[in-house]
């Protein structure tokens, strides 16, 4: 697989899922470990399936490739949310190292689908670094966004530095807050969504200062999430290219925003695979490789 320059808004063409049936395998297992992995409730099993096919229908409908992870015995039910166990650089997949004690082994299981795929692996963040993909975004083909938070730390970031210097690529390091403390998920991610060619769907109020004017001095159109939809997701959007985006299903506010934006938003119902875990459509998928703009 060519992967070339990393992009948040050109067009899939390779797209990889991991399905609640393989994430959380019986309702057996989501009785044992929704409480400690910090769901709000216990998803059902045949509603998150449901919508999760309902969900794969609409992205297949955007991405030539669509590959799913195998169940894994080592993963729980968080191995649903594919995007934090790895990040795509320009030559390669980069696997990431957990701050979620409870996820460490996503990492490993992305990795061994990739030897088995043949996808090229660039490296993995050893410890005591860590990195999570929700907090990496690349703002253009050399310059990337990431994290640093209670799930990435600045050892997970100096190594994802090193792994992309010889590319010519820029690691910006973003401060994330304190929030809702190291229980919370929070990542990048949640306060900032590539949406478009220099367009970035924000909430400004968690923005660091000196981020949010490099990104305005760099020509980037900042949409913002109305406040009172952050609380909902309305911030986690999901680009498919040619001015299309996935956004979920209950925040009205933002996408009138976005549409205002010229942007086209499509919908998906996600009470079972994202209200309850606190992961939207960027959490719910791992783009491998898109097309230029």
């Amino acid at each position: 697989m060519n992967l070339g320059a990393p992009s948040e808004t050109a067009p899939i063409r390779s797209l990889l899922l991991k399905h609640p049936r393989e994430a959380w395998l019986d309702q057996k297992s989501i009785g044992k470990q929704w409480r400690a992995l910090g769901y709000t409730e216990e998803p059902d099993l045949a509603r998150a399936g449901d919508e999760y096919d309902a969900l794969a229908g609409t992205l297949r409908r955007f991405a030539p490739e669509v590959h799913f992870l195998p169940a894994d015995e080592r993963t729980g039910l968080d191995s649903i949310y594919v995007r934090d166990a790895a990040c795509v650089t320009p030559r390669g997949v980069v696997l990431c190292r957990m701050g979620k004690p409870l996820r460490r082994d996503e990492p490993r299981a992305v990795g061994e689908l990739c030897a088995k795929a043949g996808w090229p692996v660039l490296g993995g963040i050893r410890g005591p670094g860590t990195l999570e993909g929700g907090d990496v975004a690349w703002l253009d083909g050399k310059t990337v966004a990431v994290g640093h938070g209670y799930r990435t730390n600045a050892d997970g970031i100096r190594q994802l530095r090193e792994l992309v210097a010889p590319d010519g690529c820029e690691v910006v390091e973003v401060p994330l807050p304190h929030w809702d403390g190291p229980g919370d998920v929070f990542h990048l991610m949640s306060v900032l969504s590539p949406v478009g060619q220099k367009k970035l769907l924000v909430y400004s109020r968690l923005l660091p200062v000196p981020f949010r004017k490099r990104l305005l001095d760099s020509g980037f159109e900042l949409l913002e999430v109305p406040e009172t939809e952050f609380p909902t997701m309305g911030g986690n959007v999901l680009a498919l290219g040619a001015g299309k985006c996935l956004a979920l299903a209950g925040n009205p506010r933002t996408a009138a925003v976005l549409e205002k934006a010229g942007l086209e938003v499509l919908t998906y119902e996600g009470r079972e695979i994202s209200r309850k875990g606190a992961g939207g459509p960027t959490c719910l998928t791992r783009p491998l490789a898109r097309s230029k703009n």
